[in-house]
This record gives C-alpha cells, structure tokens and sequence, in this order.
C-alpha cells in the first residue's frame, strides 16, 4: 500500500545564524523536527519553531487592483535587480501592510517553491490574476524575459487603475454633491418647515401658494420618510440585482452611458484608452494578434467595445490589416484609427498603440478636470435654488404679516 505524501506546511521561526545574529522566517515543512534541520543545514540554529497559524481573509482588508499593481511593480524591479524570484517574493511579502495581500503574496511563494511555474500558481487564484495577467507571465517564463514582461504588467496595471481612478472621480463627485443637497433638503423639511408652521397657525390668513406647496410636501415626508427610504433602499437593490442576472441589461446600460453628454465623452475615450494600452502590452509581449483581441474584449469595460473587438479578430482572421478592420466598426476615433495604420507600415505597432493609449489617457485626465470645474457652478447654483426656496418659502408669510394685521 502507497504511503500517502504529508502536505507541507507554513512554519515560522526564530533562531541565530552562524555570527551569532537573531534572526527570524518563515518556511515550508512536514514537521517541526524537519523544519529544525532544514534550518541547521541552512547554518541557522533554531530557537523557536511553530506552525504558522491559519490566517483568514475576512479578517484582512480586501485585496485591491491597485495592491496587485504595486505587487508587480516591486516584483519586476527586484528581478530586474537581479534578485531570486522566492526571495522577492519574501521582501514583497514583508513589506505588505495588507495581511490579505500578505497572504496571497506568500501562498504563490509556497506554491512556486514546490515546483509550480509562476504562471501556474497564479493562475490557481484568478479572483486577483486575470487570464491576460496569467497568460503574460506565461509569454515571459517561456520567452526567458519574465522580468520585462512583468514591468510591461506592472505599467498597464498602474494605468488602468489610474484610468479607473479618473473615471470613478468624474462619477462620483456630483453624485456625492446632490445625494449631500437632497439629504440638506430633506432635513429642512422635516425639521425646520414644521416650526415655521406652528407660527403660521396663529396668522389667521391665507397662506402663499408656494408655502402652502413646500407645506404638504413637509407633511408628506413627516408621514412617509421611513417608506420613502425603504423604497430607494429596494429599488436600488431591485436594479442591481437585475443587472446582474440580466445581459441585455448591463449592455443597454453600457450603450446608454456613452450617450450622456460630456460623462459618455470621457467614458468613450477610456475605452479607446483600454482597449489600446491592453492591445500594446499584449502584441509587445509576443501574443498573436487575433489571440490578443481575445484579451482586449475581455478587458474593453463596455459592451459596444466588447463587441468590435470581436468584430475586429473576426475581420483580422479573414486577412484584414487591423487599420481597416477598425475603421470597419465605426468606433474608434480616426486619429486612433491613422496611428494604427501607421504603427502597422512601419513595424512598430506596440510603440503606436502604446502612444494612442497615453493620448487618450492624457485626454481622459483633461475632461475630468474640466468636468470638475464645470460642475462646481453648477452644482453650487442647484442647492442654491433648493435651499433658497426653501427659505422663500417660509418667509413669504412673514414679509405679507403687515397687510395681514
């Protein structure tokens, strides 16, 4: 009968190395016996060895893209300095103030230390290494050049989430101004309107249209606040659920996003951004055009460039050059479609398509500062008419008080 293989396990340890030095670790073992002369043969003697103990992710803070394109960037930089994949991956691991991240960073250190290729032990954990992550590191293991497909990575992790980032701040910004000018509104008239009522009780004259409208819209939200609440609460809810079971959904969303004036703008010119910088990082690194716009539509962000980049493999398959098969989908801007053109006469189509990507970027960045400037006035002149009417409102009975006595 086969003797079942013991599965390694995390040990951490302290001890003294052959100067006399404290020093401590962390290392793979069946036992705490093995562990000891694993180290004894390393030239440390141990003085405390223990089985690391079981670290749950729920208890770190959530891994984000951001940590992933940090991770990588360090990564690339050590082997680029010449040091030892398992070593960078310690001093990665060191140096992580995330203890989620920390984890994962040491979980493919153990994994790569066992035999595994990098490629494959990222792999085993796409929830935070996509297909294209996994396929590149796989490009640069066989190429023989991992540490320059990892600062390729690196870069268009760091741009993408950068890209992220811009959108995410022309979104939110005005959104967070009016759910903050409703909230304003809703407490003036559920706490204040009602105290000016019960002076306008004792007027013993007819209220203003006006005031009487703001009136029974107070009372109205007096009465049915906490319903008003559980129903934006629900319909919120309700949306995205059905977003995210229904297709035909998301990409009526998608396409109706890009219809918006100037935030459709930014969002139409970042896909271009997207869909350029991940077709450079992928075509530099060695990957087959038509399989590298399987990587692009998978990370284009929006069904309609989703769409043409299938669109776009197809055509490429047929014998198209990539110029026409974009100028074919009626996308993509011309400009974007004329560098293509001429990155393909000339040979050097990553270095275009990498120039088309920071253009884009670089305008993305513009339109956002803008939107902010814009929006500002705007804004300030909306919560002006809401709360000043408010006050209006409420003083309309105070300024007639003189032809009412």
């Amino acid at each position: 009968m086969a003797t079942k293989a013991v599965k390694p396990s995390a040990f951490v340890w302290e001890g003294k190395d052959k100067k006399g030095r404290k020093t401590k670790g962390e290392i793979q073992g069946a036992s705490i016996a093995m562990v000891k002369a694993e180290l004894r043969k390393q030239g440390i003697n141990p003085t405390k060895v223990k089985k690391k103990a079981i670290s749950f992710a729920g208890k770190g803070r959530k891994v984000k893209p951001m940590d992933i394109a940090v991770f990588t960037r360090q990564l690339a930089t050590m082997m680029k300095a010449g040091v030892p994949l398992i070593q960078s991956f310690e001093i990665t691991a060191d140096g992580c103030e995330n203890p989620t991240m920390r984890d994962l960073v040491n979980d493919v250190k153990n994994d790569v230390a066992g035999g595994s290729s990098l490629a494959e032990a990222l792999s085993k954990r796409p929830k935070y290494f996509d297909d294209l992550y996994c396929s590149l590191v796989a490009s640069g293991e066989q190429s023989g050049a991992l540490e320059s497909l990892l600062d390729r990575i690196a870069t268009y992790k760091e741009k993408t989430e950068s890209l992220k980032a811009k959108i995410k701040k022309a979104m939110t910004y005005p959104i967070a101004v009016v759910v903050v000018a409703i909230i304003v509104t809703a407490i003036l008239l559920i706490k204040v309107v009602p105290q000016f009522q019960e002076v306008f009780a004792g007027f013993g004259a007819d209220l203003p249209a006006f005031t009487m409208f703001v009136i029974q819209i107070s009372e109205f939200l007096q009465a049915y606040w906490l319903y008003f609440l559980a129903g934006i609460g629900v319909l919120i809810f309700a949306s995205s659920k059905a977003l995210e079971k229904s297709k035909g959904l998301r990409d009526g969303r998608d396409r109706f996003v890009l219809k918006i004036p100037i935030i459709g703008d930014i969002i139409d010119k970042s896909a271009v951004a997207r869909y350029a910088r991940t077709l450079s990082t992928t075509f530099a690194a060695g990957v087959p055009l038509v399989d590298a716009l399987d990587s692009v539509a998978g990370a284009a962000g929006n069904v309609v460039y989703y769409q043409a980049a299938r669109q776009i493999k197809e055509d490429i398959s047929s014998g198209q050059q990539l110029q026409f098969a974009m100028k074919n989908t009626a996308v993509f801007p011309s400009m974007a479609v004329q560098m293509v053109g001429i990155g393909e006469e000339s040979g050097a189509l990553d270095e275009m398509l990498d120039k088309v990507a920071n253009h884009y970027e670089e305008e993305v960045d513009n339109m956002v500062d803008n939107l902010t400037s814009l929006m500002e006035p705007i804004i300030m002149s909306v919560l002006g008419v809401l709360v000043g009417g408010l006050i209006v409102a409420m003083y309309l009975p105070i300024f007639q008080l003189g032809s009412v006595v």
